[in-house]
């Protein structure tokens, strides 16, 4: 069993199971009913996300190695809250028990959150599977 990292929107992997989508926001020009359809997600998870304004500073312009730091520690402070250590370690937990998924939509998995967010589920014990990306620096 695993939690696999994955593009939103990309075909799903054999075996995948249930795909949760760790955005701030839902796909734009795609109908509720759809996401899944679509291998968007079955279950959206905004609590995962970057804040708005980390993900407003992602978008200013482009990541250096510098910048790409300053996002992670960032990230990660706002992964230290409560509600996200809860979230994390219950997916962890859950890694042990079931496939299933965490994505985002960003191209780049190398410059985006979902990588850091894979290392944060290791860091917790969680079992990651093929198609995951942690900690690399664009």
């Amino acid at each position: 069993m695993a939690i696999r990292v994955v593009r939103l929107g990309e075909p799903r992997a054999k075996g995948e199971g249930l795909r949760l989508g760790t955005v701030r926001r839902p796909p734009r020009g795609v109908r509720k009913e759809d996401y899944a359809r679509l291998d968007y997600y079955d279950l959206w998870l905004p609590d995962l996300a970057p804040s708005a304004d980390l993900v407003k500073f992602a978008l200013e312009e482009p990541f250096t190695p510098k910048r790409w730091d300053t996002f992670e520690k960032r990230y990660r402070r706002e992964m230290k809250e409560p509600a996200a250590q809860r979230f994390l370690a219950l997916l962890a937990a859950m890694s042990r028990q079931t496939n299933f998924s965490v994505g985002c939509y960003c191209e780049n998995a190398e410059a985006c959150h979902r990588s850091i967010l894979g290392a944060l589920l290791a860091e917790q014990g969680a079992e990651i599977g093929d198609g995951a990306k942690s900690g690399a620096v664009p």
